[in-house]
């Protein structure tokens, strides 16, 4: 039964206070209430963008499988899958302390959680990063944001490393240098106070990738016959309805690399920061469209799809500062540099199979510096800033890299490239005894 007061009623002192202890605890339980439901609404958002993500790898695998030779199919597959596995697991004990170590000097740190998957001392779930998701949604999350930046190096050595050297590479890149550098901006470190700005990692994903890219072709030096009359040669691709596969199957994934870096279920921060990655996606496709027929005379499928991924790459350091049409802008002078790029890279002999150098390093960088010139930061200080951050990804990237490479090189027996005879006969029957394409005729 509910009495309806009306406005002349008097209420004793004891009943007043009881009432409005009453409304202060409903308000408390309600006020609670909303919390926990707009804790588990971002908490599910960043869980399914970290889902996205990590469909990359397959992404990935399918594009670099695509775009190079049938008979060393199995050997891409065998590295894009492992890779992923060592770059997750290396992150789980060091990476994320490494790259999120609290309170540093802003260049390198330590968390002081230790070694292995620690939540901070005193962790509750619903007040960690104010309430948009748990430490374990946090990790694997940025987990699977190291493993892509492990994996775009694969298509660039593809087809002549040793996959043993490989992978001591990907130890190094997702264990130490990924999350070093990652520490600069994402980890609060020197280069966050400094002001730079990396939305969703165009300089610290796919242009940290890309140093370490070219570092590694840099090393081994181009596939055998490549340059040899002085012309670029063009080898067989294994399967171009794998590769478009893969690149869309990136797309999608893209939803969720940008998306989910907006932290939290923010539904307008979203929508924006999607609508902005389709838009330059579609635009860099055209681009390389039409780079495609200024450069070869030709609808070159290729160019439209590295365009596509070049245009994505290109919107992801500002995608939540840029306009429809600033993104549509960005796709598109990133899709008609990255054929100019790849062409660029072929004339200095620096064999890249998949162009992943020409569309996460070259791109990236523009997309960084895009954050200076257009959107709600641009301006010349902005600008300087931005310049700063890449010149301080690209020393320590590609240096760091290239150490490793060259270590490698010099230890292993052999040096870091396959021998001449496996190389020509493929690497999946020499590293692997089992083929990619198996065909049979009936008799």
């Amino acid at each position: 039964m509910i009495e309806v007061l009306s406005d002349s009623t008097t209420l004793d002192p004891g009943t007043a206070a009881a009432l409005a202890d009453s409304l202060q605890a409903l308000s408390a339980r309600i006020t609670a209430a909303e919390n926990t439901a707009a804790f588990t609404t971002n908490n599910v958002w960043m869980i399914l963008s970290a889902a996205l993500v990590f469909i990359m790898s397959l992404g990935f695998s399918c594009v670099e499988a695509g775009f190079t030779q049938a008979k060393n199919t199995v050997n891409i597959l065998f590295k894009n899958t492992v890779d992923t596995a060592i770059g997750i697991v290396v992150f789980a004990l060091f990476g994320f302390a490494i790259m999120y170590p609290g309170t540093f000097n802003g260049w390198l740190g330590f968390a002081d959680s230790g070694i292995g998957l620690n939540p901070p001392e005193g962790y509750e779930p619903i007040t960690y990063a104010s309430g948009n998701y748990t430490y374990w949604t946090d990790f694997l999350f940025q987990a699977v944001f190291c493993a892509t930046a492990a994996t775009i190096v694969s298509g660039a050595v593809a087809e002549r490393i040793k996959i043993s050297a490989y992978f001591i590479f990907t130890l190094f890149l997702t264990g130490l240098i990924y999350p070093i550098l990652g520490s600069w901006k994402w980890g609060g470190g020197w280069l966050n106070e400094y002001g730079f700005y990396d939305f969703a990692g165009s300089t610290i994903v796919h242009s940290v990738g890309g140093w370490a890219a070219l570092a590694g072709a840099i090393i081994l030096g181009p596939r055998l016959g490549k340059y040899d009359n002085g012309t670029p040669k063009t080898f067989a691709n294994s399967s171009v309805p794998l590769a478009v596969i893969g690149v869309f199957l990136l797309w999608l994934g893209w939803f969720g690399f940008n998306g989910g870096s907006v932290l939290s279920a923010d539904p307008e921060l979203i929508s924006l920061v999607c609508v902005t990655t389709a838009l330059a996606a579609c635009t860099g496709g055209l681009g390389g469209m039409v780079g495609g027929l200024i450069a070869f005379k030709r609808l070159d499928l290729g160019m439209v799809l590295n365009g596509i991924l070049a245009g994505l790459v290109g919107i992801t350091a500002g995608a939540d500062q840029m306009s429809p049409n600033e993104a549509l802008f960005i796709g598109l002078l990133c899709g008609l540099v990255v054929v100019f790029a790849v062409i660029f890279f072929d004339k200095v002999k620096i064999d890249d199979p998949v162009g992943a150098i020409s569309v996460h390093l070259v791109c990236g960088i523009i997309g960084t510096l895009a954050v200076g010139v257009l959107g709600k930061l641009a301006g010349g200080e902005q600008f300087v800033k931005q310049l700063v951050g890449v010149a301080a990804y690209g020393g320590g990237a590609f240096v760091g890299s290239l150490i490793v490479f060259f270590i490698l090189n010099k230890v292993m027996k052999g040096g870091i490239r396959v021998s001449a005879q496996h190389e020509k006969e493929g690497l999946d029957s020499h590293e692997h005894g089992m083929r990619g394409y198996t065909i049979t005729y009936e008799e």
